[in-house]
């Protein structure tokens, strides 16, 4: 399945696959590579990342009290979440 992300949303998959403990750098390298042709367990594994990914900011945001820091938060936020529904989207096309 071939995936369509915006560069923005290709740079945070990028971090969010570079922030896990786990070896994700045949993912990481077809994100940089930009090319998205992922297989079924790939791209649920990226969806559950990019989830777990939007709960941890969630609750970051609830516990940030300054403006500045939690308008950059939700505006991450959005952009992941833009990204998690394109990954769904394509799960669901599998």
């Amino acid at each position: 399945m071939q995936l369509h992300l915006e560069i923005d949303e290709l740079q945070l998959l990028a971090n969010v696959l570079l922030e896990d403990p786990r070896d994700y750098n045949e993912m990481l390298d077809k994100v940089l590579a930009r090319d998205l042709r992922f297989d079924a367990s790939d791209l649920e594994e990226i969806a559950d990342l990019l989830a777990a990914k939007s709960r941890r900011m969630k609750d970051e945001i609830n516990c940030q009290s300054q403006a500045a820091p939690k308008l950059e938060l939700q505006r991450q936020l959005a952009l992941l979440e833009r990204a998690l529904d394109k990954v769904t989207e394509a799960c669901a096309m599998l």
